[in-house]
């Protein structure tokens, strides 16, 4: 992740529009946070997932220091929820 977020200042406006869209592909931790009883993190984290896939053109073509800016508050709460609950929840169910 903290690549993607230095990277993104030197990447053309395809390559940071790609890195945007690939970084909101976190869905799963919204689907995590359900589990752990977190609904507000997981609207939270979703909602913004959402709107960064759909903006990506937008902060893509607009200045690089905006897109990392967005990327690094994505990136500061998904740390901070993986420090509160650092272990993933394996699902054993068959179906």
């Amino acid at each position: 992740m903290e690549e993607s977020i230095n990277t993104i200042k030197r990447a053309n406006i395809a390559e940071r529009e790609e890195i945007i869209v690939d970084f909101a592909r976190w869905e799963t931790a919204s689907q995590e946070a359900l589990v752990y009883g977190e609904g507000r993190f997981a609207m939270l984290s979703a909602s913004m997932a959402e709107a960064m896939r759909v903006n990506a053109d937008e902060l893509a073509r607009e200045d690089p220091e905006k897109a990392e800016r967005v990327l690094q508050q994505a990136s500061a709460m998904m740390a901070q929820f993986k420090s509160a609950y650092p272990y993933r929840v394996v699902s054993r169910s068959v179906h």
